[in-house]
Parts: structure tokens; sequence; C-alpha cells
């Protein structure tokens, strides 16, 4: 399989538009060797196909669209790669992206968990507003550990489990989670029998979820903050990296310590970057620290081969 990184932030990409922190300051001004980043996004696809499956619709994703023409095959007046989307969760990052896609001449085949649906119904209701246009075909996404697979991506099988992380703000069940706000998803190439384990929104690492990094070639895990308390020391909120759902690198039971216990020949990226992070800067000790644990930092046009 080959799999795109599409988009490789956080939440407001980087540089936020809005933010002047060392890192975003200094990639404006060239101080700091760092890339920009779109929201995140990874678009999967056998090796012998041109189509495959974008998971998650970022609000970038018709500029990753232009920057990666093929997502655009152009075998028709319209045409697109874009098989099937599979959202992750209902965050805003992640789903309102949807919007772009609106004008389909068929119903966009979406899958989510019926929280995600929930969510997006309800709390942001982008499928409602999809409905007046393009409408959406939903699938449902199981949490019982079945096999799924995308019409017109053939060889490539995905199977879900819920994450412990945290629903989006306006979703209905934000303050009491239910199983479903967020998912890990392996996806398997059923000719070679390698697979990836996806999860860019991860707050804690069960039995369960170490289980599928550790059987999977490659892991894309929550990479979005460096410490627990980053956005706190900087008096950019009053909540820690725990708190609002992301497992942070560094720190006793952090992102590192759990990927040092993975078998070594697992290929190891962390993905969904927050601005502030320090690992964005390249010549930052951070940055050192994860290159001496084997451990990559996902960025945009990336192309990983399984």
């Amino acid at each position: 399989m080959r799999i795109t990184v599409l988009g490789s932030a956080a939440g407001g990409g980087f540089p936020q538009w809005n933010c002047n922190c060392r890192n975003c300051a200094g990639v404006r001004s060239g101080t700091v060797r760092a890339k920009p980043r779109t929201q995140s996004s990874i678009f999967i696809r056998p090796d012998d196909s041109a189509d495959g499956v974008l998971f998650n619709a970022s609000p970038d994703i018709l500029e990753q669209i232009r920057n990666h023409p093929d997502l655009q095959p152009a075998r028709a007046v319209r045409d697109t790669a874009i098989a099937g989307v599979v959202l992750m969760d209902g965050q805003i990052d992640h789903a309102t992206g949807l919007f772009m896609l609106r004008e389909r001449g068929s119903p966009l085949p979406l899958w989510c968990t019926d929280a995600v649906e929930e969510d997006l119904t309800k709390g942001n209701p982008v499928l409602r507003v999809l409905s007046h246009f393009c409408g959406v075909q939903r699938q449902r996404i199981g949490l019982d550990g079945a096999s799924f697979s995308v019409p017109g991506v053939p060889g490539l099988a995905f199977r879900a489990m819920p994450l412990s992380s945290k629903a989006a703000p306006y979703s209905p069940h934000r303050d009491s989670p239910v199983p479903g706000d967020n998912l890990g998803i392996t996806i398997t190439d059923t000719r070679s029998g390698r697979s990836v384990f996806y999860a860019p929104g991860l707050g804690a690492i069960t039995p369960p979820v170490f289980d599928a990094m550790a059987s999977a070639d490659a892991v894309m895990v929550d990479g979005t903050f460096w410490t627990d308390d980053e956005m706190k020391s900087l008096g950019l909120s009053k909540k820690s990296a725990r708190d609002i759902g992301h497992l942070p690198q560094s720190g006793a039971g952090g992102m590192i310590e759990w990927m040092g216990k993975l078998p070594r020949a697992t290929r190891r990226l962390l993905i969904h970057i927050n601005n502030t992070n320090p690992i964005l800067d390249e010549d930052s000790s951070q940055r050192a620290e994860l290159t001496r644990a084997g451990i990559e930092v996902c960025e945009d046009g990336m192309n990983i081969q399984l």
C-alpha cells in the first residue's frame, strides 16, 4: 500500500494564523528551521490503484488536493481519486473539509461511528448541510473489531478500535465520553499482509491499543504535544495535553516510552503536531531525541510505502 501524508499539523495548522509562539514566528521569519504544515489527513491506496481512501477531511483539503495532483487523475470531466472518506473523530479540523467536497455528482461515501455521526448531525451539522448538495452515503463503523472494506479500493482491509481521547467541544457527549468518539484504525494490505496503525488523536495507550501498535509494521500516532503542560506553560490554555485527549511525547508514560516498547522493526511516526511543539524545529534538542529513539516526524507530502 501507499500512504501519502496530505497534512501533518494539529488544528490551526503551522504556522497558525494568529500565533506568535517561537515556532510560528520563527518559521515566518526564517529564524527557525521548520516546514509549514496543513491540518492532519492521510490518503491510502493499494500499490496498483489510482483510487484510495481519505482519512479525515481537513479544512485544508482543497490545498492538499492541489499539492497532490494524483488525487485528481482527470479521467473524466469531473473526477477524483477519493473513493471514500473515513473519519477518525468529529473534530472540526478533521470533518469540516467535507464541505469542500460538496460538488460531487453522487453522494459522498463516508465511514464513521455512530458517535461521530451524532456529532456531525447535532453538534456541528455538517452532514445535514451536505444533504442540500451531494449528500452523504454514510456507512457505520462498528466497534466490535470486525473488518470492513471500501468499494473501489480492493486489497485493503480496515479494522477500528475505540480510543481514550476527547470528543469535539460541540459534541453532545463532550463531557460524557462514549466509545466511538475517537478511533484508531489498522489498515492491512491483504496481499502483502503488511499493516499500519493510524491514531492521530490518542489520550492513553491501553493494552488492546498497544497490541494493535505492536502488531503493525508501522504506527502513525498522536504527536500533538511534547509535554503535558505545553499549552499551560505558554499561557495559551488552562488545560494539560491529557486533559484535552492527547498523550504527550515526553515524560513518564509518554509516547516516546511506549514506542520504545514496540518491536525493533516497527516504523514509528508522529502525526497531528501542534504549532507549539518544539519537535517542529528541526534543530531542536527534542527533535534530536526523537531521532535517537528512531521516531519520525511526519511532514506534508511524505510518502510511505508498506
